[in-house]
């Protein structure tokens, strides 16, 4: 049973007593906004444009699917986004993040954003989101958009699209109550103030959404399975149907899988282990069965001692289409200042690019290429119709 079930899905004295705290911390995000706000603290505005998807509780809440889907939905629009994550660094220095990371440093979805985008979009992480953006964008100058993934607390760095994810699978909201006390990070009048609140499952009736930003659904489903050994090649989940199956997951995923689990009729013992634990071969070798699955981001951390005997299962996020529109027209507006686009960097010699705006082009001299801007949206994917005659 996971901690947020034995703690903070119900009031004990002990939740009384830390109620003050609670108190405090709210008020303390609060002043922090305001001087940020008021300028009182200098903030960091980046010259690309910034989305920040993030959960209101401790919970990923369906942040990471998100994430995926999102950058998948830049990228097929000609752009090149930065993700930056927050790891599990000593430091908070920012680093980059492979498939080939250390887990205990990258974190489990970092690894899994990683093995996603390798070849169309860094991801780094770090503990402050500023200088973990800052710090990709020297290092990758073409990057012309940033999803941060924990920047609703971190007001610091500017944001262009604000987005919280709501998760009502489980009660992830708990008590109502905020840190120390409950599960939240913010109050929930704070999801009158971002952009976008994104659902993950069905309200509750006792939350008054009305208040509330636009709010847009997702479901997250897992169709097709793969196995470690093999990464490229999918297979419907019917393929593991009559197996004797040892599923292994997270506490913070194992509701999810084991619901898509019985969806799809397959059976087995499920064993939960903790968000911090570091996988071993001996976590495999030691089971009796015919195989093992596990959602995706637990199975990358065993990468090590992939066998065929280890089953993936990839979680995809269906997300309402006007979600979609309401994004790039938001990029819209920012890619509508010249000097932003004046700011735009070839993909391929990563030298600044110019703004032709009669053509409604972005053209790199020293390639002799023109990037073409539809809809507002520069499309700056290398093909061959991009290169300009001699």
């Amino acid at each position: 049973m996971k901690l947020s079930e034995l703690y903070w899905h119900r009031i004990t004295p002990l939740h009384l007593l830390l109620w003050p705290l609670s108190l405090l911390f709210g008020l303390f995000i609060r002043i922090r906004k305001l001087c940020y706000w008021l300028d009182f603290f200098p903030s960091v505005k980046l010259p690309v444009p910034v989305i920040v998807v993030d959960s209101i509780t401790t919970d990923d809440g369906g942040k990471t699917p998100l994430v995926l889907w999102l950058a998948d939905m830049l990228h097929a629009r000609g752009l090149r986004p930065g993700i930056i994550a927050q790891g599990n660094l000593d430091t908070g220095n920012p680093i980059a993040v492979t498939k080939h990371s250390n887990p205990a440093c990258a974190g489990g979805k970092a690894l899994l954003l990683a093995e996603h985008f390798e070849a169309i979009s860094p991801v780094w992480v770090g503990g402050n989101p500023a200088d973990a953006a800052q710090a990709l964008l020297k290092a990758h100058p073409d990057c012309n958009v940033i999803i941060c993934t924990y920047g609703l607390q971190y007001p610091r760095l500017e944001r262009d699209f604000e987005i919280a994810v709501a998760d009502f699978n489980e009660s992830s909201f708990g008590n109502g109550m905020l840190l120390p006390a409950g599960p939240l990070r913010a109050s929930l009048n704070s999801l009158g103030s971002v952009d976008a609140v994104v659902v993950n499952g069905s309200p509750k009736h006792r939350f008054d959404t009305d208040n509330w930003a636009p709010t847009y659904y997702m479901k997250l489903v897992g169709e097709l399975v793969y196995n470690l050994s093999d990464t490229n090649t999918r297979h419907p989940v019917s393929i593991l149907k009559g197996k004797k199956l040892h599923a292994i997951s997270t506490y913070e995923n194992s509701q999810w899988f084991n619901d898509q689990l019985r969806q799809h009729g397959l059976q087995g013992d499920l064993h939960a282990v903790t968000e911090d634990h570091r996988f071993v071969a001996q976590d495999i070798s030691g089971v009796k069965a015919d195989a093992v699955i596990m959602p995706e981001e637990e199975a990358l951390q065993c990468q090590e001692f992939a066998n065929e005997t280890i089953w993936v299962l990839p979680v995809e996020a269906w997300v309402d289409g006007e979600l979609q529109a309401l994004v790039l027209n938001k990029l819209r507006e920012r890619f509508a200042d010249t000097e932003v686009l004046n700011e735009m960097i070839c993909p391929h010699c990563k030298c600044q690019l110019r703004h032709q705006k009669k053509e409604n082009t972005l053209v790199c001299d020293q390639e002799h290429r023109a990037f073409p801007i539809k809809d507002g949206i520069p499309m700056l994917q290398l093909q061959e119709d991009n290169k300009l005659a001699a």
